[in-house]
């Protein structure tokens, strides 16, 4: 969620903070701040509310000078989103800076303990306690890390931690327990800190991701880190593989426009290499289990949050149909707080366009404590996730940075299907079937450039239900997770109130609703339950709805008087028309939500990264 920067070299470390920050504007922020060493060893601390430009026109009238310092944004948790509670947060001698994200579950016995000491506090956040903390620490050490290490000893709750003092200069002292922390790397005496690779990329592609519970200390001689309670530790240096073109607009208008019209490019990444078309099969090096240990899995339980649990839901309704495995969708805050039954030959698949979602991550560990076996599918190379699973998939779909997934959820889909052709073929699906869905998916990203071609007719569409303040969404079988994206999208980023309904539900509550006043999608492709659909859409027009209709290629003449508005996609096997059927829902999100002059890129209370509970 929030956005961590730090640097330590030669140059003047100002500028890089800030173009780092800039770099982490997309994961959702409402402050923003720098604090910096100068040349005389002293702390100079600016911070703003609201957006960064409100931080850079402080800095440009006066820049902090130094070659050390560490800047963050702020998404509110703990206190209003103003100027004193933006980071860094600083000592009552303003000689210790520091920046967090994360949540100190016992912040308030900590500012309680530090109240009879003498301190005064001055946010309302549960970050300031740790400053204290290491000031009081400091009493008794020496050095900065180990006074940060004295005041982790006391600290309970998740945290990605960066400070800087006068009192220890020339270093940054960096912290991380289940908030995603990495080092950037560079060849010519300069290091760097960030919450995630954007923050670092302009300067180098070699990071070294923080295991939870190490601590590291950066100068601008080198970086070494260490373990609590173990020591140093050797973290291995990883190489990022896109380049800082991949997280410019490209001459798009925005972010989430750019990543709906790259889809046809990331899913052609996803399954690159992946095609056995010959076998009907699929190549997945990142499955290390053999296909005997494949047959043996009795059940699978997916785990996810947001757009990655319908992802979720299209994966149970591949694996058991094609597959034959037995599937529970969960979503991950739930999972995590309840005894779940993982009974031996279950395998627990964690799905995260981050890797580091703070729910799903614990639903994770739950799932390994238990002893069951655990799979990734995450888009970040070396998040938290990919390290921590016994196998699973990269989705390489490239970085995301618009608030609302777009191409990571239909890489999500492809990356299911995938696995399920995989398992699949190891438990009964003929080579047959195997080669209908290749083939499949080899269409796919061509089908989806021809959707794409309906973007002006969907802001067209857009025009005429801006105003609107509600929205049903209705799907069966495998539209029905798509219906929920729908709404989902609309909701991201317009701000109108939008529902997703299995469309034979609508019968059982929200019929209620519909009015000439109501809009509603349904998703009406050609599949196998298409002529229930057509019913459940009479019943909206007997009630005066305004139907949007979704259909697939194959003649809809049944449906032209029936419905106000006809959006058309290709037509192709039912476990990939979720694909077509998402991409004109994510453009009638967007178009809505300009025309509505809503931040699509930032939605208002929204983060990229949910790291925090």
């Amino acid at each position: 969620m929030c956005g961590i920067v730090g640097y330590v070299g030669s140059q003047e470390a100002g500028p890089i903070l800030m173009e780092g920050l800039r770099r982490l504007e997309y994961r959702g922020y409402d402050s923003a701040g720098i604090a910096v060493l100068d040349a005389e060893g002293r702390l100079r601390v600016v911070k703003r509310a609201g957006k960064l430009r409100a931080l850079e026109e402080a800095v440009t009238e006066d820049m902090p000078s130094g070659t050390c310092g560490i800047a963050h944004t702020r998404w509110a948790t703990h206190g209003a989103p103003n100027e004193t509670n933006a980071h860094p947060h600083f000592s009552g001698a303003g000689d210790i800076a520091l920046i967090h994200n994360g949540i100190i579950e016992n912040a308030q016995a900590l500012r309680r303990k530090l109240v009879e000491l003498g301190y005064q506090f001055t946010t309302d956040t549960d970050t300031e306690a740790v400053v204290h903390l290491i000031d009081e620490a400091f009493k008794t050490n020496s050095t900065l890390e180990d006074a940060l290490v004295a005041a982790l000893y006391q600290v309970e709750g998740a945290y990605g931690i960066a400070v800087i003092s006068s009192r220890d200069s020339g270093k940054i002292v960096v912290a991380r327990n289940g908030s995603p922390l990495l080092l950037g790397v560079s060849q010519n005496g300069e290091f760097l800190v960030g919450s995630d690779a954007a923050a670092v990329v302009k300067y180098t592609r070699d990071v070294v991701y923080l295991d939870d519970r190490d601590y590291a200390v950066l100068t601008a001689d080198g970086y070494d880190v260490y373990s609590l309670g173990s020591g140093a530790v050797s973290r291995s240096v990883h190489h990022v593989n896109w380049d800082l073109e991949a997280i410019e607009k490209g001459g798009y208008d925005h972010f989430m426009l750019k990543e709906i019209f790259e889809q046809p490019s990331s899913l052609r990444d996803v399954m690159r290499g992946r095609l056995l078309e010959e076998e009907g099969n699929a190549r997945l090096g990142g499955i290390t289990l053999s296909d005997e240990e494949l047959r043996d899995i009795k059940r699978i339980v997916i785990t996810a949050c947001g757009t990655s649990w319908h992802a979720a839901l299209l994966g149970e309704y591949m694996l058991e149909e094609l597959a034959g495995i037995p599937v529970e969708v969960e979503y991950a805050s739930e999972f995590r707080y309840r005894n779940p039954v993982l009974e031996d030959g279950t395998l627990v698949l964690a799905i995260s366009q981050s890797g580091e979602t703070a729910d799903t991550l614990a639903a994770l560990r739950e799932a390994k404590r238990q002893g069951a076996r655990t799979m990734g599918i995450v888009n970040v190379v070396g998040s938290t996730i990919a390290r921590e699973t016994d196998f699973g998939i990269y989705l390489h779909a490239g970085p995301e940075i618009g608030v609302a997934s777009t191409k990571a959820f239909t890489s999500q889909i492809v990356a299911l299907l995938l696995f399920t052709l995989y398992v699949g073929r190891r438990r009964g699906l003929s080579i047959l079937q195997g080669r209908e869905v290749v083939a499949g998916l080899q269409a796919l990203p061509g089908q989806v450039e021809e959707t794409l071609r309906l973007s002006d007719d969907l802001r067209l569409l857009a025009e005429a239900y801006q105003d609107c303040r509600n929205f049903l969404y209705l799907g069966r079988g495998y539209q029905f997770p798509v219906a929920l994206e729908g709404a989902l999208k609309l909701k991201e980023v317009s701000y109108i109130h939008a529902e997703g309904y299995p469309a034979a539900e609508m019968k059982h509550g929200p019929i209620a609703l519909i009015d000439e006043d109501m809009p509603v999608v349904v998703l009406a492709p050609r599949d196998q339950v298409y002529n229930k659909v057509v019913s459940n859409i009479e019943e909206v027009k007997a009630r005066d709805g305004r139907i949007i209709a979704v259909v697939s290629d194959g003649g809809v003449p049944e449906l032209e008087s029936k419905v106000d508005h006809l959006i058309r996609i290709p037509q192709t096997a039912p476990y990939l028309l979720p694909v077509l059927a998402t991409v004109p829902l994510q453009l009638l999100a967007y178009h809505t939500a300009i025309l509505r002059e809503c931040d699509v890129d930032q939605p208002r209370n929204l983060a990229k990264s949910v790291t925090v509970e």
